[in-house]
């Protein structure tokens, strides 16, 4: 039966269908409800929202994930820079479903609530709404202000004013696209819109699963009296404390970038084993909270994929509607309570049973970011059992502050200023066989523990002491090149190394700029993590005290380039999402694959920093990603072994190369930046070496002296391939896997010096 009969009896509304892509109704998405609102009395209730009406949580994202193709196909692909604006309340879990089918782009919602220290970066009005203001508080102000399209979702377009109020807010976008469930716009609101684009010289466009008009009398018809309140016994109340993820936004009220949605899919499953194993009988409904609605119907259909339970999932509300409990009607009974945020009234429609019984839920699963008391003790008579999700609210917080030494790291304060966060307390140390399977099986990243530091031999420290004497002048020669070729693109650079490899290369190109040219050049050290892309907490830091264009990125080597892509991307993709566009060419010492046009030299030769783990590094272990450990606007960690001081070299290291700097004569000429572009060379090699091999998956292959070094510190070697030739150049290579037990093959002509090799489908038994 069609939840708009009861109106549509009693009143003589007219609800007309038009043209639809996917073969859908007005009525097939939405019935009539009527509302307290002098300015608009009738409320078109959506039926696949979860919203006001419970909805199978699958229904809802799919009909998000429907409308989300339309716009992607408008856009055409790939569309860059895109940000997605939902509109508070009812559309924020939408708008969210239709983000989810535009890879790479900026989820943001309006927002009704004010939150203490965050100023509003634009707002707007929705006049015919019982709460008109709209407030939009991303975390970085630089959102809104990037050219790229910008996406508007609402649940339905009656006349499309509150669209035209916001693009008015919020000029200067190349485009617009309003996607909506229905678009119910009379002609002259269509014409209204279209005047718009041509004052702006923009195009507007509209998407709509279903389209169509209303027709309303003048004059709502009367409404039965409210039936009386729920009265019934007080439920149980389990509270899932500390189930949520530290590392998991609640929302997109400040903003949800792809790195958000990648936390969700990865600890969505385990949040829903948690919240299946409390689950009692066979009729559960997932409640969110006012805008709290996306991450609640995530969570409800996962649920649904464990449970033989029928599971709904809607969300509380501020709107005020009346009630008739009838099956043509779509808000049948409503439970009634205070705001813990202001104290105004709040409201839960469908969630009583009203006439029929088998209407009533055994459990309801209370989503909430807020107090849940006064949600709970309205629910008393609706069910047997309630169980809490609390939810961290997340809130912009001021950005943190870099680390420096001798308080973590053993550099001076002035070489680096590390934008981590000290995990030092904390136990994050595996074996390396343990770590590897994880790996490798996909139960875990490589970013999410450490490897035990390796503790070199007394030989093997041998060797590091050898390559460092016989490598430091090539070393500063190369140094000098890349630190001259960047200061001849950056009067006034920003050095930003990728902890942790680059980060002596980091020191050593201060050090250079300030003995050869007398500039006190700044440098930072920050995390980027293959898969998961930069630490973008870091970046927002350096453009909040440094201007973007300033900022060169620094690293050890190439390999195979995996890192210089995953760079460049989550660089783009931050512009994208902030306006802050940084630089994506990285400087190098050594680029053996050919993959960057900043570089001291193309050779593939020791580095005698790659030789060892943090005792070279400032003590400072590789970066950690971690979702139990790292929250929204947190920098990604590291661990500062001060315990390790008494083998510490980091200093020594780059003494050794200073001291080199002053014997440096006239520097190599190497072809120009534009002259010199990147072939790919190694990538090349490597997919050639990994289907030589049968191994089918090139990060299982390290290329180049420093990459090998690596696998034989922190990974499980399958062997190692050697150039004929180079075993003069890669004595600690050998000595390494001698001592791991590791085969070395030498292969004539190949493009390294070495190349380490993972055993693939690594599992400890």
């Amino acid at each position: 039966m069609w939840s708009g009969r009861w109106v549509s009896d009693r009143w003589p509304i007219e609800l007309h269908s038009g043209l639809s892509p996917v073969g859908l109704r007005p009525r097939d998405l939405l019935g009539i409800a009527l509302r307290h609102n002098a300015r608009r009395s009738q409320l078109l209730v959506s039926t696949v929202l979860g919203k006001h009406v419970p909805a199978d949580p699958r229904v809802v994202l799919s009909t998000g994930h429907s409308l989300g193709s339309l716009v992607a196909e408008r856009l055409g692909s790939p569309a860059r820079g895109v940000v997605v604006i939902g509109y508070a309340e009812t559309a924020t879990g939408l708008g969210h479903a239709v983000a989810d089918a535009l890879p790479g782009c900026t989820y943001l919602h309006s927002t009704r609530r004010a939150v203490p220290g965050v100023a509003a970066a634009a707002g707007f009005e929705e006049e015919h709404s019982h709460a008109t203001g709209h407030l939009l508080l991303p975390e970085d102000s630089g959102l809104l202000a990037a050219p790229g399209p910008m996406v508007l979702v609402d649940d339905e377009l009656s006349t499309g004013r509150t669209v035209r109020n916001t693009i008015r807010a919020l000029p200067g976008r190349e485009r617009y696209v309003v996607a909506t469930l229905v678009d119910l716009r009379s002609a002259e609101d269509q014409v209204e819109l279209d005047r718009l684009a041509g004052e702006l010289g923009c195009p507007i466009e509209v998407v709509a699963l279903a389209t169509g008009a209303v027709a309303l009398p003048p004059a709502a018809p009367p409404v039965p009296p409210e039936p009386h309140p729920v009265l019934g016994a007080r439920p149980e109340v389990v509270v899932l404390s500390d189930c949520w993820p530290r590392g998991l936004r609640d929302g997109a009220r400040h903003g949800w970038r792809p790195a958000d949605s990648d936390v969700l899919d990865r600890r969505l499953p385990t949040l829903a084993e948690a919240v299946t194993a409390a689950l009692s009988g066979p009729r559960v409904l997932v409640l969110g909270t006012e805008e709290l609605l996306y991450v609640p119907v995530r969570l409800a259909a996962a649920v649904a994929e464990l449970t033989t339970a029928e599971i709904s999932s809607s969300s509380t509300t501020r709107s005020p509607a009346h009630v008739v409990d009838d099956p043509g009607y779509p808000l049948r009974t409503r439970i009634a309570f205070g705001s813990p945020a202001d104290g105004g009234p709040r409201f839960a429609y469908n969630v009583a049973p009203g006439l029929d019984p088998a209407r009533r839920f055994d459990t309801v699963v209370l989503v909430t970011d807020e107090d849940p008391a006064p949600v709970v003790q309205a629910l008393d008579g609706c069910c047997d059992r309630v169980v809490v999700v609390p939810v961290p609210a997340y809130r912009p917080a001021p950005l943190p502050a870099p680390l420096r030494g001798p308080a973590f790291g053993s550099y001076a304060a002035p070489e680096v200023g590390w934008l981590l966060q000290d995990l030092s307390s904390v136990t994050l140390e595996a074996p390396t066989e343990e770590r590897e399977e994880v790996i490798q099986a996909g139960r875990g990243h490589y970013a999410e523990s450490l490897p035990i530091e390796y503790e070199p031999s007394m030989a093997y420290r041998a060797l590091y002491d050898k390559a460092l004497a016989a490598a430091a002048g090539r070393v500063a020669v190369a140094l000098g090149v890349v630190t001259e070729r960047v200061l001849r693109r950056r009067a006034r650079p920003v050095l930003v190394s990728l902890a942790r490899a680059g980060t002596p290369i980091g020191v050593l190109m201060r050090r250079w700029a300030q003995r050869r040219h007398g500039l006190d050049v700044p440098h930072y050290a920050l995390s980027i993590v293959r898969g998961r892309g930069v630490d973008t907490v870091a970046l927002r830091w350096l453009a909040a005290h440094h201007d973007p264009a300033d900022v060169v990125f620094v690293d050890g080597w190439t390999g195979k380039g995996a890192i210089v892509r995953e760079l460049t991307a989550a660089l783009d993709e931050h512009a994208g999402a902030t306006g802050h566009r940084f630089d994506p060419e990285l400087a190098v010492l050594a680029d053996p694959g050919h993959c960057v046009r900043t570089y001291g030299t193309r050779d593939d030769f020791l580095i005698p920093s790659a030789c060892l783990n943090s005792t070279v590094s400032g003590l400072v272990s590789r970066t950690v990603l971690n979702d139990e450990l790292i929250a929204p606007g947190e920098f990604h960690g590291a661990k500062f072994y001060s315990d390790l001081a008494a083998a510490d070299v980091s200093v020594a290291f780059l003494d050794a190369i200073t001291a080199r700097f002053d014997g440096v004569g006239e520097l190599p000429v190497l072809p120009g930046l534009d002259a010199a572009p990147p072939s790919w060379a190694g990538w090349a090699a490597i997919e050639r070496i990994s289907a030589a091999y049968g191994i089918g998956e090139v990060n299982l292959v390290k290329p180049g002296v420093g990459e090998t070094t690596r696998v034989l510190l922190r990974r499980v070697p399958w062997k190692i391939l050697a150039r004929t030739g180079s075993e003069a150049d890669i004595e600690h290579v050998l000595l390494l896997a001698a001592e791991r037990g590791v085969p070395v093959e030498p292969v004539q002509d190949l493009p390294y010096s070495c190349v380490g090799l993972i055993q693939p489908g690594f599992r400890r038994s």
